[in-house]
């Protein structure tokens, strides 16, 4: 493929005009029978199953999804600490994040390449400073009086520089609630360099401001002055938002769109449970994924509670239109 900063637009050109990126990972991985319970979620399976990471990595290949988003989203220096592991072994969790992605793509690849199959690209997943809390915060935005531009970008940097160097084709900043981390990614992105493409994608608790409250508009001003910054969206949202949200988007930047949004289901994190299970099934999901592509997003999957049966959906309506 050609330049690294050119590889989303060469994949959704490939494909025409449609990334697929995957589900649901931790949904995943409690299917086949993980415990993620804890503050490191999914990425427990770092230290107690990789195995099973790269086993769902693989279904959501072959369901047809062509991003994979690695399973760093809550796995964090600190958080590896707080457990008891030195820095050096919290790094080597961080690029086995990528390093089971990239062979999940890579094994895919080597049985698939005489079969029109198009090559996945790998996105290494930074979550917010609110996921590594683990209180539901980045669906508040709310760090506290004391958390500054500084020390969000402090709280990022080397995990950003850890995941960079492991060798993926792009980054996926997620589930950012709020202008001040936002601004912290975006500038952080500078000071480091960062030559691999980069998506950030917020949360959204009602359909029309970012989960802080605070307006799109200010933020996306930060973001379109910012040409490390290659795609914006939303993902961890309901669905019933996403259309309307495209939308406005659509309207604030020239960015490449991306969103994925997860079943319906809403996320208590403090009970650490998921509340009003108004799921959208697959068949209603793919509609609405017609519908979001129709309104221009060009990279769109699934996030939490979707699952491989979801990607397979919507990939086969997508790329049949196409």
């Amino acid at each position: 493929m050609g330049s690294r900063t050119g590889l989303v637009e060469e994949l959704i050109e490939r494909n025409c005009g449609v990334a697929v990126i995957d589900g649901g990972l931790a949904t995943q991985l409690e299917a086949l029978g993980a415990d993620i319970n804890g503050p490191l979620w999914s990425a427990r399976c770092l230290i107690s199953d990789p195995h099973l990471i790269k086993q769902v990595h693989l279904q959501y290949l072959e369901a047809g999804a062509d991003i994979l988003v690695t399973s760093s989203y809550q796995a964090t220096i600190p958080g590896f600490l707080s457990k008891g592991f030195s820095i050096e072994e919290g790094e080597l969790l961080l690029q086995q994040s990528v390093k089971l992605a990239l062979e999940a793509r890579d094994n895919f690849w080597k049985l698939n390449a005489d079969n029109y199959y198009i090559r996945a690209l790998v996105a290494a997943s930074i979550g917010s400073y609110g996921a590594y809390l683990a209180d539901g915060s980045e669906y508040s935005g709310h760090y506290g009086p004391d958390m500054n531009l500084e020390k969000l970008k402090e709280f990022h940097r080397r995990r950003l520089q850890v995941l960079v160097d492991a060798g993926p084709d792009l980054l996926a900043f997620e589930t950012i609630p709020n202008k001040l981390e936002a601004q912290a990614l975006a500038e952080l992105l500078d000071e480091e360099n960062i030559q691999i493409p980069s998506w950030i994608c917020f949360s959204s608790v009602d359909g029309e401001h970012m989960s802080s409250g605070e307006d799109f508009k200010e933020c996306l001003d930060i973001l379109n002055r910012n040409e490390k910054v290659n795609i914006v969206g939303i993902n961890c949202a309901s669905p019933q938002f996403i259309e309307n949200l495209i939308l406005k988007f659509k309207k604030l930047t020239n960015k490449l769109l991306a969103v994925y949004p997860n079943s319906g289901e809403v996320w208590d994190g403090r009970a650490k449970r998921w509340l009003q299970p108004e799921r959208v099934g697959e068949k209603s999901f793919e509609l609405l994924a017609k519908r979001w592509h129709e309104c221009g997003a060009s990279l769109i999957g699934g996030c939490c509670r979707t699952t491989p049966c979801t990607i397979r959906s919507i990939s086969k309506l997508l790329k049949n239109m196409s």
